[in-house]
C-alpha cells in the first residue's frame, strides 16, 4: 500500500464515519432519553433515502401512507381509556397534523427542485419517529431494557417487512447534492463527499448547541441524567420521548440523503448502516456524545483499510469492535442498579 492509496482509503473512512456519527449520535440521544437502544434506526436511514428516490422519480413515496394510519390515535384513546394522562394537543400534533402537512407537500405541491423534495422528504420521515414511539414504546414506559430491546428487534422486523413492500426489492439512487470534482494533494475527492463531511459538522454543530443552550436541550439532558427527578421537577418526560424520536428520525433521514447518491440504497440497508452506528455508541458507551463520535470515525477508519486488506472479512472486522471495549467497560465500569 502506498500513500496515495493510503489517503484514498482515509477519505472513505472519513465520509463512511461521518453516517456513522450521525447513527450513534441518534442512538445515544434516544437511549439516555428512553432507555430504549432503537435498532430500527437505520431504517429512516433507507426510508429517507428511497422516498427521496421515488420523489425525484415523478412518485409518491409509500411512506406518505404509513404516516397516515390511524393506529397510533387507536392506541392513545386505548391508554386514555386505561386511565393514563395523554397531552391530547401533542399527540393530534404528530397524529394529524404533521402526516396532513406531509400528504400537503407531496401530493398538492409536488415539489421537482432538488430543495423540495428534500424537505419533502424530512417532513415524511421525521413524523415517523414520535408515532413508533407513541405506538411501541410509550405503552411499555415502566419495562425494563430488556423489553424494550425485544420490541426493538420486532419493530426492526416489521419495519423491514414494510420497506419490501413499500419499495420493492430493487435498489435506488439519487441526483448528488454536489456534482463538483476537487484535485487535493494529488486524490479526487467529490463534492458529495464534501457535502457529507460538512452537513455531519454543521448537525453536530446544531445539536451541541440545542443541549447546551436552549431550555429544552437542557429539559432533555435531565431527563436523560434521571428521569424520575426530571419528572418530579415538571419536566413531561414522555413529551422529552416525543422529541428524542422526532430528532432521531431527522437524523436518520438526513444520512439517507447524504448516502443515497453515493451508493446503491435497498430496503434493508439501514439496517447494517445502524449496526456500525451502535458499535460507535458502544466506544462511547451509549452515553457520550464525543466518545460516540470518535467510535464513529474509528468504525469508518477500520471498516475502509479492512476493505483493502481482508475485504471478505471487513464486516467481521468491525463488529469484532465491540468485544475488546466492552472487555475494557467491564475492567473499569461499576454496576448500577436500574433506577426503576
Amino acid at each position: 500500500m502506498d500513500s496515495q492509496i493510503a489517503l484514498l482509503l482515509g477519505q472513505d473512512g472519513i465520509v463512511n464515519g461521518a453516517v456513522y456519527g450521525l447513527m450513534a449520535l441518534a442512538l445515544v440521544l434516544v437511549f439516555s432519553v428512553t432507555r430504549v437502544i432503537f435498532i430500527p434506526q437505520g431504517e429512516f436511514v433507507a426510508f429517507g433515502a428511497l422516498s427521496m428516490a421515488m420523489l425525484q422519480a415523478g412518485r409518491v413515496p409509500a411512506t406518505l401512507w404509513l404516516l397516515l394510519a390511524v393506529m397510533v390515535l387507536v392506541v392513545e384513546c386505548w391508554r386514555w381509556k386505561r386511565g393514563a394522562v395523554v397531552d391530547w394537543a401533542s399527540a393530534l400534533a404528530w397524529c394529524v397534523v404533521l402526516p396532513l402537512a406531509a400528504a400537503a407537500l407531496v401530493l398538492l405541491l409536488k415539489p421537482t427542485s432538488m430543495a423540495g423534495q428534500t424537505l419533502a422528504t424530512l417532513v415524511l420521515i421525521m413524523p415517523l419517529g414520535p408515532l413508533l414511539y407513541r405506538l411501541a414504546y410509550r405503552p411499555l414506559a415502566d419495562a425494563n431494557v430488556l423489553m424494550l430491546l425485544i420490541v426493538s428487534v420486532a419493530l426492526h422486523g416489521v419495519l423491514v417487512g414494510l420497506g419490501l413492500l413499500f419499495f420493492g426489492a430493487e435498489g435506488s439512487r439519487t441526483a448528488p447534492f454536489s456534482e463538483a470534482r476537487f484535485d487535493i494533494g494529488g486524490i479526487a475527492v467529490s463534492g458529495q463527499s464534501l457535502v457529507v463531511v460538512g452537513v455531519t459538522l454543521l448537525l453536530v454543530i446544531a445539536m451541541f448547541l440545542f443541549f447546551g443552550r436552549s431550555m429544552v436541550g437542557k429539559a432533555l439532558r435531565a431527563t436523560a441524567i434521571n428521569r424520575v427527578g426530571a419528572r418530579l421537577s415538571g419536566i413531561p418526560t414522555e413529551l422529552s420521548g416525543d422529541l428524542s424520536f422526532a430528532l432521531a428520525a431527522l437524523i436518520g433521514a438526513v444520512s439517507g440523503l447524504l448516502i443515497a447518491p453515493i451508493t446503491t440504497v435497498y430496503y434493508d440497508t439501514g439496517f447494517l448502516i445502524g449496526l456500525k452506528g451502535f458499535v460507535a455508541a458502544i466506544v462511547g458507551g451509549l452515553a457520550s456524545y464525543p466518545l460516540a463520535l470518535a467510535g464513529a470515525l474509528l468504525v469508518g477508519q477500520l471498516e475502509a483499510f479492512a476493505s483493502f486488506w481482508a475485504s471478505p472479512f471487513k464486516e467481521v472486522l468491525v463488529f469484532t469492535l465491540i468485544i475488546p471495549v466492552l472487555w475494557w467497560r467491564s475492567l473499569h465500569s461499576h454496576h448500577v442498579e436500574d433506577e426503576e
